[in-house]
């Protein structure tokens, strides 16, 4: 199966929806290095997974002026987490939760402490950073800008692994870049969503490397939507805050288009 999708959007729309974390796909060889039961591992999903973001972005496209392109990873972040920085650089190491994920949400073993990552890192972790460095230059190319908004959740309680969970919560947390956030990008998410934090409990955004830090035409916003806000927690159904949230979703798009 492919392990993620490019959904076109209109020619001339820089924004590029990036939902890296709705999935609970995890491949049969994937799996049989996961150390967890079936129950335990079900477990795990319910928390790690951002769900309903996929849906999220897909109702906030319908309903844009003009219609932004989605990228969306179809495989769980516990293949691999393509938001990550694929070494030493990536500060979640700490917790066993670089790109290749060693340990889970409450710290405790996910996969043995000597998995090597890099077959994982190269089956499915280059691909997609490829596939998404080719998506912004493509608008790069056409409209001379790209926009990467990146649609994550949290959890309303910080979870054991979380390396900032004792700052605020607010009911959408945006995540921001120095060199890629610019202020009316910032301006603007407030402007459609209201309530929201800056850089806690979660920040930084995500820019494919080949971008990141060098090309000011790339711009990047992380919107982190506090779950409670939309479903029932921990990976239950979503309730009529996902329709707010997507109207919401679809004002950012437009401003910034």
């Amino acid at each position: 199966m492919p392990s993620f999708d490019l959904l076109p959007g209109a020619e001339q729309s820089p924004v590029i929806l990036h939902v890296p974390h709705s999935a609970r796909e995890i491949p049969a060889e994937v799996r049989a290095g996961i150390v967890l039961d079936d129950p335990a591992l079900e477990r795990e999903l319910d928390h790690i997974v951002d769900a309903h973001t996929a849906e999220l972005a897909e109702e906030a496209a319908g309903l844009a002026g003009t219609t932004p392109w989605r990228f969306v990873n179809r495989l769980s972040r516990l293949v691999v987490d393509p938001e990550r920085f694929p070494d030493e650089r990536e500060e979640m190491l700490a917790v066993g939760m670089g790109a290749v994920y060693t340990r889970t949400t409450g710290r405790e073993p996910l996969r043995p402490a000597d998995t090597d990552p890099e077959p994982l890192v190269e089956r499915w972790f280059r691909p997609y950073a490829r596939a998404m460095t080719e998506a912004v230059a493509e608008r790069l190319a056409a409209v001379g800008r790209a926009v990467v908004i990146d649609v994550h959740s949290y959890p309303s309680a910080p979870l054991p692994y979380e390396l900032h969970g004792e700052g605020p919560r607010p009911a959408v947390c945006l995540g921001t870049d120095p060199f890629h956030t610019p202020p009316e990008l910032v301006a603007a998410a407030r402007q459609a969503f209201g309530e929201v934090g800056l850089d806690s409990p979660f920040s930084g955004t995500y820019v494919p490397l080949e971008f990141y830090g060098r090309d000011p035409r790339v711009s990047a916003l992380m919107v982190e939507i506090r779950r409670d806000t939309y479903m029932t927690e921990p990976g239950g159904p979503a309730g009529p805050g996902l329709n707010r949230l997507a109207q919401a979703l679809a004002a950012l798009v437009d401003a910034v288009d």
